[in-house]
């Protein structure tokens, strides 16, 4: 079998929304066969693993309609047209979800969030020795409780997955191989 690129006709939009744009399309594969496509068209992302100067890492608690679920996460959105780049989109959301700033940023790398179906990345960020300098300025439909905990209970809470969200993991996975090469 040999796999290549596809062709594929114009992306048709079936929805537009705020947050995103269906579209479908017709894709040919290398033995002939050809079928309807559906894709999501998403802004890029960003996630923030933002450690304190005490190494207590800052989280947020909200309530996520997909899952229809309280979710305990690390502080994250999406890059809007007005950020200058991914780093800007997660300094301006740590600050507006948390009301932490930090002046050490890394870059851990960026993730494809699903390219099954999305066509958008995930920009995954460290933001070290973060200091409370404001309150939150949520989005008008936003209520976000602020926690902090170490890096330890983090870990863990992962590991017994009452912290599952994949872009999290993802981010986390990211720092381990970044300190495990230290």
């Amino acid at each position: 079998m040999n796999i290549s690129k596809r062709e594929q006709t114009q992306h048709q939009p079936l929805t537009v929304t705020p947050i995103f744009t269906l579209s479908s399309h017709k894709s040919v594969n290398s033995e002939g066969t050809s079928g309807t496509f559906y894709k999501l068209h998403v802004p890029d992302w960003i996630n923030v693993l933002a450690v304190t100067e005490d190494d207590q890492v800052v989280l947020v608690k909200q309530y996520r309609h997909g899952t229809d679920e309280i979710t305990l996460e690390i502080p994250g959105g999406a890059v809007d047209k007005e950020d200058t780049n991914p780093q800007h989109a997660a300094e301006r959301e740590l600050l507006e979800e948390t009301g932490f700033q930090s002046n050490k940023w890394t870059h851990l790398g960026t993730v494809s969030v699903n390219p099954a179906i999305m066509n958008n990345y995930c920009h995954l960020y460290l933001a070290e020795k973060c200091q409370k300098v404001a309150k939150q300025n949520l989005d008008q439909m936003e209520e976000i409780e602020v926690l902090t905990i170490s890096l330890t209970e983090f870990f863990e809470m992962i590991e017994r997955e009452e912290i599952d969200h994949s872009l999290i993991i993802s981010a986390v996975g990211r720092y381990l191989l970044r300190n495990s090469n230290k």
